[in-house]
């Protein structure tokens, strides 16, 4: 509706209030507006109403939005008028003429004007919502909101006005149970006596919004077990403050998800120290398209770097991720690098081009079983690719090369560990030959440990969401597999922070949290998808696989850890042998990889980690 519309609207409104006003004083034998002025009051009148409407734009906000900010806007325009009529009325006193209105009428007027102008508003906002906006396109889900808090009460709102609605609320439930019997929105407040399931039955709701961010983890693992156990949705929303478009919140509600059972304190990083090692430097990211890379890569990024060169071999992934870089503002300047890391002569010309000065080096293959039957690749790759990078780093002078190595490395049962050990091994004597041998040390190298990243390329939570979708089974190696987790952006946090923490030579490892026992995972995941576990969707145990094991972890039997400054950061103390060692070793280990037979490879790589015992594995006779 056109705004001129609304203002004569609301002229119409304070011209019938005035006369309402005139008509009810005239019965008792009062006057208004005595009638030999009607020819100055009543242009004043209009015209003084019209003035304080445009002062304050009254008429300038959507009807059917209105909201209480309308109608302070109405109260301060209609109180600027009575007191600007009380003001006219004194000047013609002060000048012994005639009062233009009775002062008692200016009042009634006023609180007349202002009810029926906030009245209508009220009725047309009513009449809009529940006869204009009624889309309908199937059943709307009925929701409680967990919360009462400012976030819960603007997630509400904005779900009663949204266009088409989804959800149907029925109420709040206050976990204080500091407002029984009182209401928000119209919607009751409910008390919190009973367990959400039986609160959800009694008000027949088939769904809760948790909304209220002031949950820990373990309250919230309670709520979701308890209202999936009874089949009930769970649905989360992230902060009021990080929507994009609030008239599309149904699209920030999701279904929550087992990411969001596992969450943690948020990491506090020191922004300070790692932007001064970052700020206006070359930062090289290997195995830039993975997972793990790719995240560091968004998260160096904010760091203001000189530029980013991101090396990879998977063609596709790495044009995925340059075309999601190309559409940020303010982004640095991005080398694209497709290549081996196993090519010395090419990272050779690359390292003399670009000058590196920081290197994550995230590229490495990392699954188990495929690993197993091709142990001369892991040996190229996770071995011979990290110390072909380690040599140029040293020999182009970069000042820090940050490693991500993984915890199958310690007591490794799997060729991928021991590589990833070897590796491991490789970089800390080759630093501690150059603090020998050096009177400057211009490579910092810093190894990074920790576990299963969820999201992340093999992780068994896009495995199980796949198979979910797919109707079933959920297959599990093991009934009593126990794994550690940590979200992407989690573990290249601490990645970012271990790197700028290092003074060389350290291995640092990460607090991952508690335990997850791989079943109980799968099982919330099959309740969260709105299923119940092996009736819906079956459980199938298929063995473990090849280099598995039941559990992982990240310290070996002589290793020590020490705190760092950071709670979830901590130093692993490893005994590290002679750099000329274990480089005759590896170089020894290369050979056979070139020639010889995978059982001779894996005996080699056990001589090289006499901790590295094969389970589940071809190579288990090897041990003995």
């Amino acid at each position: 509706m056109p705004r001129w519309v609304v203002l004569l609207l609301d002229t119409a409104i304070v011209f019938f209030s005035g006369m309402v006003t005139f008509i009810l004083l005239s019965g008792i034998r009062f006057h208004y507006i005595e009638l030999n002025n009607v020819g100055i009051a009543l242009p004043v009148y209009l015209f003084v109403n019209i003035f304080y409407f445009w002062v304050f734009r009254t008429y300038s906000g959507i009807i059917r939005h209105s909201s209480y900010i309308d109608a302070l806007k109405i109260f301060f325009s209609q109180f600027a008028t009575l007191a600007t009529f009380v003001v006219i009325n004194f000047i013609f006193v002060m000048n012994n003429w005639e009062k233009v209105y009775l002062n008692t009428g200016i009042f009634i007027q006023a609180i007349l004007s202002f009810s029926l102008l906030f009245f209508y508003r009220v009725v047309v906002k009513q009449i809009f919502e529940r006869y204009f906006t009624a889309v309908v396109d199937g059943p709307k889900i009925k929701a409680l909101i967990y919360g009462t808090d400012a976030n819960s009460i603007a997630v509400a709102n904005a779900l009663k006005t949204e266009v088409p609605k989804r959800f149907k609320l029925v109420g709040f439930i206050d976990k204080n149970n500091q407002n029984n019997n009182k209401r928000i929105l119209d919607l009751p407040i409910l008390q919190f006596k009973r367990r959400v399931p039986v609160i959800m039955r009694l008000n027949k709701a088939d769904a809760i919004i948790i909304a209220d961010k002031s949950l820990n983890k373990e309250e919230r693992s309670q709520l979701v077990d308890e209202c999936i156990d009874y089949n009930y949705k769970v649905f989360t929303i992230p902060l009021v403050t990080d929507w994009e478009n609030v008239k599309e919140i149904s699209k920030n509600i999701k279904n929550f998800e087992i990411q969001d059972l596992l969450e943690r304190k948020p990491i506090v990083l020191d922004t300070r120290i790692i932007s001064s090692q970052l700020r206006g430097k070359t930062v090289m990211i290997t195995g830039a398209a993975g997972s793990i890379g790719s995240e560091i890569v968004r998260q160096v990024m904010s760091f203001e770097p000189h530029s980013i060169i991101l090396l990879d071999q998977a063609e596709t992934p790495l044009h995925h991720l340059t075309l999601e870089i190309n559409g940020l503002k303010n982004a640095p300047p991005v080398v694209n690098l497709v290549g081996d890391i196993r090519n010395y002569e090419f990272l050779e010309s690359k390292f003399k081009l670009f000058l590196p000065q920081v290197i994550y080096h995230a590229a490495a293959y990392k699954h188990v079983p495929l690993m197993e039957e091709n142990p001369c690749q892991a040996v190229y790759t996770n071995v011979m690719g990290t110390r072909n990078l380690a040599d140029l780093a040293c020999k182009y002078q970069v000042e820090r090369f940050v490693m991500i190595s993984t915890d199958k490395a310690v007591n490794p049962s799997s060729v991928m560990g021991a590589s990833k050990r070897i590796a491991e091994m490789y970089v800390q004597s080759l630093y501690f030959k150059n603090k020998k041998t050096e009177s400057t040390i211009h490579t910092k190298f810093i190894t990074t440990r920790f576990g299963n990243v969820l999201g992340s390329n093999g992780s068994v939570v896009p495995l199980f969401t796949k198979q979910i979708q797919e109707g079933g089974p959920i297959t599990i190696t093991h009934p009593e597999i126990i794994r550690y987790f940590m979200t992407i952006p989690e573990a290249c946090q601490l990645v970012l922070e271990a790197g700028a923490m290092g003074k060389g030579g350290e291995i640092f490892i990460f607090d991952m949290g508690e335990p997850v026992k791989i079943i109980d995972l799968a099982k919330k995941m099959i309740r969260l998808a709105g299923f119940t576990p092996d009736k819906d969707i079956k459980i199938k145990i298929v063995g473990l696989r090849p280099g598995e094991k039941l559990f992982e972890e990240l310290l070996n039997d002589s290793a020590k850890s020490l705190a760092t400054h950071h709670e979830k950061i901590m130093i692993a103390e490893e005994i590290c042998d002679d750099f000329k060692v274990v480089s005759e070793l590896i170089e020894d280990l290369m050979l056979s990889a070139h020639h010889e037979s995978n059982d001779d490879l894996v005996t080699k790589m056990k001589h090289i980690v006499p901790e590295f015992k094969s389970m589940n594995s071809v190579f288990q006779e090897l041990d003995s």
